[in-house]
């Protein structure tokens, strides 16, 4: 059989160790000082959880069915006790709640579907020099903070977590972590689709001079785009990293990529035609990479966090919210743009430390893989033709909203989802439960009912404006209620999906419940909200979670941050697929801008809702 057009590189592999093998997933995780995990919740409380949220989202006639298989999952003798029962008495060892409880068991792709970013405020350069300088200083800065966490008393638990990232398998995929230490290990660049090893050590000037000579070695073409399988479907990501892993050549540069404290991407220009050089175009090149024409070779979506700065200025963070919060990320990224603005100390003294010159990480495609590629190029253009997105700056609403605007905001989104459908959907933001479970997530679902109140008040040219601010209290307080309730570890999501699961692992039937087409109405998030606060200016972007639905990303900018015009307020991105005709993102933008003015505006005539 001759060779693949793909095949690449020498055949013999340099020394490495192997890709990571599937025991790599998380081990048994504790709670904060090493101690048990937080208790089961209370069955009672999560099947009134889910009741409540049904109150606005289905017909009364769904409501009365769903009430009779909650009350008789819920009975004593019923499947839910002794699902419950079965929970508790479950052995230390794999997590007994599911770590990530939106993880789709279609293992869709990373990029647009799992994945979230920042787009960094644009940078200015002349040429490529001051790209690789900022990308050295950002690099750096990103390592101090982690430096920094290290050596808190206790340590951050997630911060392993954090600069890890994926390893594909056939059925289930696992999470490696990058354990803390010095030295740290080197991180991965990626320039024109072809990957490079690069160590870290003498500061941002000798890892700039290190870009400098790997933008040398890394011209345009010869290589084979990897990187474009990682954004494949999980499954067939998982058949390809098998075929990929049977040759030795291969298998060493999958083992230091794996291990890579991160994976940098230097871009080239984005186009105009896809999207322009502002906050829309930046969050395509985050989400996606603007397809195989683009750069979506740069990028390698396994990776927990990756960094990518573009030579038109276009910068900005992917990562995964399903390892790592997105407020983590947010405050990371802020410490690594102010580390980037300190003095160049310059060179230590005395002769100077020799410096490993960048590896380049070389793979050689069977000819069964050579198709696979291919396919992964087509659908990441699909995909890249298919987002939409929308983004906004906004004044806020000040501290008008309470103690904490996230809360403030998410009902904001209800509202505006209202007025865009004319009805509430499923909404969910994803929550890091890193301080009571490091590695773990939980989903974040608002107050339907008081919500809808709201929506229908505000709506009601004869409603007093009296009405509208007690009912704002109301759906902030109760939203308020549900965050401290979901950061505890005791949200109603994990706990669902680990009944379901339960009982799928005991090879019984699904109980009726979960066959119920209210629950699938409730499980169909047509509404991910990502919310961080950034000193920076940063955009936050997601993608949407189904086909039907949106992606919104907030930044709560600091109202004291000189450099973000106008000081402080709110930076917005909301995305949707242009194949859905039910969705539009710049219509839920606009509805969401509307109903900030509205609110904005309730809450100076009327009063603070404090």
């Amino acid at each position: 059989m001759g060779r693949s057009p793909w095949v690449w590189g020498r055949r013999r592999a340099p020394p490495a160790p192997p890709p990571v093998r599937p025991r790599a997933l998380f081990p048994p995780q504790a709670g904060p000082g090493g101690g048990s995990r937080p208790p089961l919740p209370a069955l009672g409380a999560t099947l009134g959880r889910l009741l409540v949220a049904l109150e606005a989202l289905v017909a009364p006639g769904e409501r009365a069915r769903a009430r009779r298989l909650v009350r008789d999952f819920g009975a004593p003798g019923g499947a839910g006790p002794r699902l419950q029962e079965r929970l508790r008495r479950d052995p230390p060892g794999p997590p007994r709640l599911p770590e990530w409880p939106w993880v789709s068991p279609e293992r869709l792709p990373l990029p647009v579907h799992t994945s979230a970013g920042l787009v960094l405020p644009r940078q200015d350069w002349e040429d490529w020099r001051g790209q690789l300088s900022f990308a050295a200083r950002l690099v750096w800065g990103v390592m101090d903070y982690r430096l920094q966490l290290e050596r808190r008393d206790p340590p951050e638990p997630w911060v392993q977590a954090a600069f890890g990232g994926w390893v594909p398998g056939p059925r289930r995929d696992e999470v490696l972590r990058v354990p803390p230490g010095a030295p740290p290990p080197p991180i991965t660049v990626i320039r024109n689709g072809q990957f490079f090893q690069v160590a870290l050590g003498g500061g941002p000037g000798a890892l700039a001079a290190a870009l400098g000579a790997l933008r040398a070695r890394a011209g345009r073409g010869g290589a084979p785009p990897v990187g474009l399988l990682t954004g494949e479907h999980r499954r067939a990501w998982g058949r390809s990293y098998g075929l990929l892993a049977r040759d030795r050549l291969n298998r060493a540069s999958l083992g230091r990529i794996q291990r890579s404290l991160l994976a940098l991407g230097l871009d080239a220009p984005v186009l105009a035609a896809a999207g322009g050089r502002g906050p829309g175009g930046g969050a395509g090149q985050v989400l996606h990479g603007g397809g195989a024409g683009a750069n979506s070779a740069n990028r390698w979506f396994d990776k927990t966090l990756q960094l990518i700065v573009g030579q038109d200025g276009t910068c900005g963070a992917v990562y995964d919210p399903a390892v790592i919060d997105g407020a983590v990320v947010a405050e990371l990224i802020d410490h690594a743009l102010e580390y980037s603005r300190r003095p160049d100390p310059g060179p230590a003294p005395g002769p100077p430390e020799p410096f490993p010159s960048p590896q380049r990480l070389r793979f050689s495609l069977s000819p069964e893989i050579g198709p696979e590629v291919e396919r992964a190029k087509r659908h990441l253009d699909s995909l890249a033709a298919d987002v939409t997105v929308h983004c906004f700056a906004h004044e806020g609403l000040g501290g008008a909203g309470g103690r904490r605007p996230e809360d403030l905001l998410q009902v904001c989104l209800q509202v505006a989802f209202y007025r865009a459908h004319g009805s509430l959907c499923a909404s969910c933001e994803p929550t890091s439960l890193r301080h009571v479970l490091p590695g773990c997530a939980d989903l974040l679902r608002p107050p339907g009912p008081p919500c809808l109140a709201l929506a229908q008040a505000l709506g009601d040219p004869g409603a007093e404006p009296g009405l509208q601010v007690a009912l704002l209290r109301e759906a902030v307080e109760e939203q308020e209620r549900r965050s401290q309730e979901v950061r505890a570890g005791q949200g109603p999501e994990r706990h669902l999906r680990a009944l379901r699961s339960a009982a799928i692992a005991a090879g019984e039937p699904l109980p009726p419940l979960f066959l119920d087409p209210a629950y699938a109405a409730a499980s169909h998030f047509r509404l991910c909200t990502l919310q961080v606060r950034t000193r920076e200016g940063c955009w936050p972007v997601r993608g949407p979670l189904v086909p039907d639905g949106y992606g919104v990303g907030v930044g709560h900018v600091a109202p004291h941050d000189p450099r973000a015009p106008p000081p402080g307020g709110l930076r917005v991105a909301v995305t949707a697929f242009a194949c859905c005709h039910e969705t539009d993102a710049a219509r839920l933008g606009g509805a969401l801008r509307g109903t900030l003015d509205t609110i904005g505006e309730l809450l100076r005539r009327h009063g603070p809702l404090e």
